[in-house]
């Protein structure tokens, strides 16, 4: 293969494995949210080892009588409409980094709850007071098929008698999304209508009357009051009960959405931002016209944006699967690594490699050796992304740094074990094989040094003395041993972006480590 497009490819891969990287915490954030959605689907929650007492897949399941479909659809179609509100619900807290949840109280063993349908639990699992609420989807009628008047239908179905017991408890209301306005708004029609025979009567001084009106006046308003909007429209609550499948993933693909969306807007930038260095570069050395470097930044742009989006997307949703799945070791490596927005890039990067070789441009060796080395860098890379977030606490810029070093050694590592297998005195060579390890390693630091400076310099631009002048000091602190140095230069870095130091002197470390409270580094 030409020198030139095997040295692109290799940077286009470190560039992916960085994507990857910076992606860390969105593909976590978002996939633990689709979580929600499978457990709602499956009724199991394996990472939690907690059964549902229905999940969409269960409700679909039950029997229907042919005499009382549209009753009985419905009917469960409410059922359905609670499962999915409790996962959309959960999953808008997760992205939002809340940590109470809401729970149908048929799952907290308290089935059929003559008050609350759900209720919110806080971190502890406690339920918090005056969080119940009653999912009420009413109105649905045969002989209305469009819907017109369900919201009216509903409204009139909850003054009635056996419904007090929820306003006397002052339990919330949940109702169809694509139904509260209107009930609101017919709320607000039967109140104005109310109040004027009320004033009628008040002047004929009718007292029974008085009290009757103002009786229907005081429960209407405490209706109003008590109304919430569901989550889940009439609609797309009967969808759920007749196709959960594809309900659920209508669902993981508006959040995967999200996810790709959010992380294609971080690539173009890390993607940009290397473009435009690497081709003003070009222009200046004239080895291409300033308007051919405008549309490499722009097409370069546009690709990384690309690939941000599906390992933010695509990585999200296996994300999800991956940590609902039954496999107690698949749930490991999805929730340790960064191995689901990671192979997404492997995926490109293999694609990459096969075309060439389908074209004739590699031979079959090549590729092979192509995509084992990929994929060996990749995994590496989600491996070290994950330490990378750890070492260096800061959105993107940790899990970047960390897919892209992970990458790079392993890369450099697996080109010289594959280099070192084809000799045939493998213990005679051990000395070159060393020196080539050795080599290799340096050769990509130094290759590489720049890009990653220049990314970096995108997010860190207004820190960079603060880097340069700390690493020096470590440098310095190493060469004559000095701990405390080290640690201060160290902390440094950590105060500078937001981040408090767990201990400024190795004293006050190995006081830490003698007491006996439990710390986090």
């Amino acid at each position: 293969m030409d020198e030139k497009k095997e040295k692109r490819q290799q940077q286009e891969d470190l560039l992916n494995a960085g994507i990857a990287g910076a992606a860390y915490e969105t593909v976590q954030k978002y996939g633990t949210a689709i979580k929600e959605h499978y457990v709602a689907y499956s009724g199991v929650d394996y990472e939690n080892g907690k059964d549902l007492v229905k999940g969409l897949k269960q409700i679909a399941e039950e029997k229907i009588n042919p005499n009382y479909k549209f009753q009985n659809i419905h009917q469960q179609a409410g059922f359905a409409a609670e499962v999915k509100d409790v996962a959309r619900s959960n999953a808008e807290k997760i992205i939002n980094g809340d940590p109470a949840r809401k729970i149908r109280t048929d799952d907290l063993g308290r089935v059929n709850d003559p008050l609350y349908d759900t209720v919110i639990i806080d971190a502890k699992g406690n339920v918090v007071n005056g969080s119940g609420a009653q999912m009420k989807f009413l109105g649905a009628s045969q002989k209305d098929p469009n819907g017109t008047g369900d919201a009216v239908r509903a409204l009139e179905k909850l003054q009635l008698r056996k419904f007090e017991k929820y306003l006397e408890q002052d339990a919330h209301i949940d109702v169809p999304s694509d139904q509260y306005d209107q009930m609101i708004e017919e709320a607000n029609v039967k109140l104005k209508e109310l109040s004027r025979q009320l004033e009628n009567q008040k002047a004929t001084d009718n007292l029974e009357q008085v009290k009757k009106l103002q009786d229907k006046i005081n429960k209407l308003e405490k209706i109003k009051e008590n109304l919430r909007k569901s989550s889940v429209s009439s609609d797309e609550a009967v969808f759920a009960r007749l196709h959960p499948g594809l309900s659920t993933a209508i669902d993981v693909a508006k959040v995967s959405h999200r996810a790709g969306i959010q992380t294609a807007e971080m690539a173009a930038t890390i993607g940009g931002s290397v473009s435009i260095v690497k081709n003003l570069v070009s222009v200046y050395k004239g080895e291409i016209e300033p308007e051919d470097g405008v549309m490499n930044v722009i097409k370069e742009t546009a690709t990384t944006a690309a690939v941000g989006y599906g390992t933010g997307g695509f990585g999200a949703a296996l994300k999800g699967a991956m940590q609902n799945s039954k496999s107690g070791y698949v749930r490991v490596i999805g929730e340790k690594t960064n191995i689901a927005g990671t192979l997404v890039s492997v995926t490109v990067a293999a694609t990459k490699t096969l075309t060439r070789y389908f074209k004739g441009e590699i031979s079959g060796v090549e590729c092979l050796e192509t995509l084992g080395e990929q994929g060996t860098g990749m995994v590496a890379s989600a491996m070290f992304s994950v330490v990378g977030q750890m070492a260096i606490p800061i959105p993107v810029v940790g899990g970047l740094i960390g897919g892209m070093a992970g990458y790079a050694i392993a890369s450099a590592t697996y080109g010289v074990l594959t280099q070192s297998l084809k000799e045939e005195k493998l213990a005679h060579e051990q000395r070159i094989l060393i020196e080539k390890v050795c080599d290799e390693h340096i050769k990509l630091i130094r290759e590489y040094r720049a890009e990653m400076e220049s990314i970096i310099k995108k997010y860190l631009v207004d820190s960079m003395d603060i880097f340069r002048e700390s690493f020096v000091e470590i440098k310095n602190a190493l060469a004559i041993g000095d701990v405390d140095w080290f640690i201060e230069s160290t902390n440094t870095i950590t105060e500078n972006f937001g981040g408090k130091a767990a201990f400024s002197s190795m004293d006050e470390f190995n006081s830490m480590m003698i007491a006996r409270n439990a710390f986090k580094l």
